[in-house]
This record gives C-alpha cells, sequence and structure tokens, in this order.
C-alpha cells in the first residue's frame, strides 16, 4: 500500500508534503487505496481530490488529470452541485442520491449518467469535519434498460388499450365495405333486370308506335282519328322516356361522348335552370379558376343536372337556395373524394346542393334504386338518381350523396379529366327524310316489330326483304340477293350474332351498309360506355321520320375501304 501511495507525488496539491498529513487524512488515503469500491476523498474546502482504481476506471479519460486537483476543477459541468456536497459535509451533514442524473465529459464527450451517491464528512485528528467520503456507483446501465422496458410497457398498455377501439373501427370498416359491395350487387343485379325489361318494352312500344304512324297516313283527313291517334303516341312517347330512364340507370344506353368544358356547359344552362325554379328559391353558380376538360355526353349531363336541381327545388318547403358548384380536384388529396372512395386520380366534381329537407339514413341507402322515390303518388318516377347514377357510372366516374335530415342534400359527380382539347363545335343540320330505292334487308326476330319495319321502310319506297334470325340473314346474303343495307336488331336468337352477321354483309362481295335497331345494346356495339366506332344505331322506338334519316344517312355513308373489311 505504501509503494501505491508514493507512485503519486503529493507536494504540488493544496495537501501538502505527506509528512504533513495528519493520521486521519493518512488513515482515509488508507481505507479509500484499499477498497475495491469506487471512492473518492475530497479533502479541505477546495475537496481536493483522491481516489482508487475503481473510481479511475468510472473517471475514464479524465484520470489521471483529476489526481489531487480540487473537484470544481476536475469536473467543472458539476461544479455547482460538488460545491454543495462539500459544504454540506464540512457543516456535518451527509448526503444519499439514487439515480441521480447528471451530464459528465468522459473520453472526451459529454455522457448522460446516472449514479448512486453517498457522501459522508471525514473528521480531521480534532474531529472537525475535514473533508469528504464519496461512495460512487454507475447505475446507468440499469436505468436505461428500466426506461427502455418502462416505454414497452407504456406502448404495451397503450396498445391494449387501443386494441377494442381499433378492432371495432376495423370491423366497421369492413361492414361498410361489404354494405358498398352488397348495394353494388343489388344495383348490377336490379340494372340487368331493368336493360331486359326495358329490350322488351322497346319492342312492344315500337309495334304500338309504328303501327299508329301507319295508321295516321292511311287515314289523313279524319280529324277525330287524329286526336285519337296523337293521343296515344304521347303515351308511347311518355313510355320510351321510361325505357330510356331504365336503361340509364343499367347503364345502357348508347351514349355519344365528346370533349368539351363543363364550365360552359353549366354557364349556359344557368338561365334554364332558374326557370325551372320559384322565386323563393334561389339559384347560385361556382366555377373555379382552373377549367378542365371532360368526355362525357353532353345531352345526358345536362339531363342529369336538370333533374338534380328539380330534385332539389321539390325538396325545398318555403324559401331555400341550391348551389351548383364544379371544381377540380385531385382525389387522393381531397377529402370529400377520399371520404367518398373515388380511386385516386383528376377529376371534375359537380356537386348540386340544396337547403331542403335532407333525408334520413333510410332514405339515403334507396335513393339510387329505381322507382324508389318519397313524392306524392304522380309526382316522380323514381328514376331521376337512378338515371344520373347509370350515366355517370357508364361515362367512368363517380357518384356520391351525401344528406342527412334537416341538413339538406349535395349530389357530387365526379367525371375523370380529360386532356384532350374540347370539341365545342355545333352539330351540323340533319337533313329531311328522304325516299330511296335501294334494297334493305330487315332482320328481327319479334314478328310484329318486323313487319311494323317492313311497312314503314315500303312507305318510304325501298325494297325490302326479311329474316327472323341471323341465320336466315346469312341463307338471304348467300343466295346472290343483292341487298344495300342491313337493318338489323342489335340483340337476337340463333347461332349467327349480329355483330358477325354486320361483319359479314359490309364486306366482299355484298358491300352492304349497316344500320342497328335496339331498345337494349348490351355488349355487342356498345364497349366503353359507347358505341363502338363506325356504327350506326337507331334506338327504339322510333318514328318513321327518324328512321328515314337513320336509313339515308347510313346508305349514305363512305364505303369501307379496301383491305379494312371485318374478316382481319
Amino acid at each position: 500500500m505504501a509503494q501505491r501511495i508514493a507512485r503519486f507525488d503529493w507536494s504540488d496539491t493544496s495537501l501538502g508534503p505527506r509528512e504533513t498529513w495528519s493520521a486521519s487524512l493518512l488513515a482515509a488515503v488508507r481505507l479509500v487505496l484499499a477498497s475495491p469500491s469506487p471512492l473518492v476523498m475530497l479533502w479541505g474546502r477546495e475537496g481536493t481530490m483522491l481516489y482508487n482504481d475503481a473510481y479511475a476506471v468510472f473517471a475514464g479519460g479524465r484520470h489521471p488529470f483529476l489526481l489531487g486537483k480540487p473537484v470544481e476543477v476536475g469536473w467543472p459541468e458539476v461544479a455547482s452541485f460538488n460545491r454543495n456536497v462539500v459544504d454540506s459535509c464540512l457543516a456535518g451533514r451527509t448526503l444519499s442520491y439514487r439515480d441521480k442524473d447528471l451530464v459528465l465529459y468522459r473520453e472526451g464527450r459529454a455522457e448522460d449518467v446516472w449514479l448512486d451517491l453517498s457522501y459522508s464528512p471525514l473528521a480531521d485528528d480534532d474531529g472537525r469535519p475535514a473533508g469528504v467520503l464519496a461512495i460512487v456507483f454507475e447505475t446507468t446501465a440499469k436505468v436505461l434498460a428500466q426506461r427502455q422496458r418502462q416505454r414497452a410497457e407504456e406502448e404495451l398498455l397503450k396498445l391494449t388499450q387501443t386494441l377494442e377501439q381499433r378492432v371495432a373501427e376495423e370491423v366497421s370498416a369492413r361492414v361498410a365495405i361489404e354494405e358498398r359491395l352488397r348495394q353494388s350487387q343489388k344495383l348490377e343485379a336490379i340494372g340487368s333486370l331493368t336493360g331486359g325489361v326495358a329490350h322488351d318494352f322497346n319492342n312492344v312500344l315500337q309495334v304500338i308506335s309504328a303501327n299508329l304512324q301507319l295508321i295516321e297516313i292511311a287515314t289523313r283527313g279524319n280529324d277525330a282519328l287524329k286526336r285519337r291517334v296523337s293521343a296515344v303516341s304521347n303515351a308511347v312517347a311518355r313510355g320510351a322516356k321510361l325505357a330510356a330512364q331504365l336503361l340509364a340507370f343499367a347503364r345502357r344506353q348508347p351514349l355519344v361522348p365528346t370533349v368539351f368544358d363543363p364550365v360552359r356547359l353549366v354557364e349556359g344552362m344557368a338561365e334554364m335552370l332558374r326557370r325551372t325554379l320559384p322565386e323563393t328559391t334561389e339559384l347560385a353558380t361556382a366555377v373555379p379558376a382552373d377549367r378542365w376538360n371532360i368526355c362525357a355526353d353532353r345531352n345526358q349531363l345536362e339531363i342529369a343536372l336538370l333533374n338534380l336541381v328539380i330534385n332539389s327545388r321539390d325538396a325545398i318547403h318555403g324559401r331555400g337556395s341550391i348551389h351548383v358548384k364544379i371544381d377540380c380536384v385531385h382525389a387522393a388529396s381531397d377529402e370529400r373524394a377520399c371520404v367518398a372512395g373515388v380511386p385516386a386520380g383528376e377529376y371534375v366534381r359537380i356537386s348540386v346542393s340544396d337547403t331542403g329537407t335532407g333525408m334520413p339514413e333510410h332514405v339515403k341507402s334507396r335513393a339510387i334504386e329505381p322507382f324508389f322515390t318519397t313524392k306524392a303518388e304522380g309526382q316522380g318516377t323514381g328514376l331521376g338518381l337512378s338515371m344520373v347514377f347509370g350515366f355517370v357510372s357508364q361515362s367512368a366516374g363517380f357518384v356520391d350523396l351525401l344528406s342527412a335530415e334537416g341538413r339538406g342534400t349535395t349530389v357530387d359527380l365526379y367525371f375523370p379529366r380529360s386532356l384532350d382539347p374540347a370539341s365545342d363545335a355545333a352539330a351540323p343540320i340533319g337533313r329531311l327524310p328522304t325516299r330511296g330505292g335501294e334494297t334493305i334487308l330487315v332482320v328481327e326476330d319479334d314478328a310484329d316489330v318486323r313487319i311494323a319495319a317492313i311497312e314503314m321502310l315500303a312507305q318510304l319506297g325501298y325494297k325490302v326483304i326479311s329474316a327472323q334470325d341471323g341465320d336466315a340473314a346469312l341463307a338471304q346474303l348467300q343466295s346472290g340477293q343483292r341487298v344495300d343495307l342491313l337493318f338489323t336488331d342489335v340483340v337476337m336468337p340463333g347461332t349467327v350474332r349480329s355483330s358477325e352477321l354486320a361483319r359479314i354483309a359490309s364486306g366482299p362481295p355484298h358491300n352492304a351498309r349497316v344500320l342497328f335497331a335496339s331498345g337494349y345494346t348490351r355488349d355487342v356495339i356498345f364497349h366503353g360506355g359507347k358505341l363502338d366506332e363506325g356504327v350506326a344505331l337507331i334506338g327504339k322506338p322510333y318514328r318513321l321520320e327518324d328512321l328515314a334519316r337513320a336509313v339515308r344517312d347510313a346508305l349514305d355513308a363512305a364505303p369501307v375501304k379496301s383491305g379494312e373489311s371485318s374478316d382481319e
């Protein structure tokens, strides 16, 4: 032990030469050096530091600089703390700290450390406190481990506490998705049913309409009969409108999409929309600074907006307002679009909002079903919203209905943005119906519809031959009979489909023009929400002048160029 003490030259310290040390000081030094625990002695008012090897390990790169130095010089970063320790112990008090948090510089860098510290006064030979004996144990690893464990426990507790809520949210989200799926499947099933009904209904209307027109031609000059024929014709027109609404909901109506600026459309409709409203209802429009084009059927969009404004008008009792607004939105960042489930992309949102009575939840959930209405009997068909839904869906868009009882209704229509330039040229004025002498092959499986079409074409001066299905029509073509125009129903029985029959008739050696007729296009000539390019179609029921114009346009169309036949 004497050798260990002798290794250090204490002559430069404030303790003075070793020979002058008191017995108490020498005994304290021996105690410090002999202890396996990290001990440090702070002697005198300045707190001159003497410590053992265990404390040297704790001091790190600060050893041996600390030896013989005042504690405030050796550990300047905690000088005030150590000064309090020295003063307190020299006054006869003891101090104890558990997991004391300090910042110390060791190995040249600042560290957060935690220590268990015990300070006791050391008496000199006269019995008065002359120094401090400090026991130092570092607890940094333990404290960090405890904190890490505590954080893990807190996270686990938080996870446990929110588990029930998260499970409830997940279940609710799944129920909502399943409900949307069921609603989608329900609407799809209703759409298929209504499409089929519309097809048969249009065939019936075509028979009635055609025969009425033929009766009118045969009985010209009979005013009494003319009035009756006119009344029945009006009923046929209402029935045709109803069938068209059913097809719109079923997403089977033939659309003629063009690229246009919806802002110009809304601005052009504003005055007409105002005329449909009473003086107590205010109409306001708002358009964005950016103007994006959309690709849709312009006429169908006008009808949809008119239907929505009329619905809003009927929902307002007394004074109120209707707001038509257009926004250009990025679905991924727009809150309303995200809530509505609109896929990411750029959309033009056309919104019709009102301050009306709003809908309770059970009404809102069925609002777009065909024939569902809350209006009094005779005041609505229940097809307005369903037609809007079908048209927008058929245009690759989305519909979102926001409504609450007593808080009004907002219907959002989302149309994908089109980057193509707008095509706002006015449509050419159609020619008056003209007669002709060409040969037309009429293909129709419904005998009554077929006979009516033959008689109407005969009235127009055409030579007509007929077939009840595609197989019979193909036999007519293969017999060598000259055919200038194939006039065929879209949906027919038999092994030869109408599209295949049209391909054969329009190719060599026949080179006939083709005109389709249908009240339900299905997917034979109809894809992506519009008719296939180059397809001519007349919808049932049609009037004599409509048939004359459609037949003449088809016969006068440019012939198929060589190499462009559908044999490919």
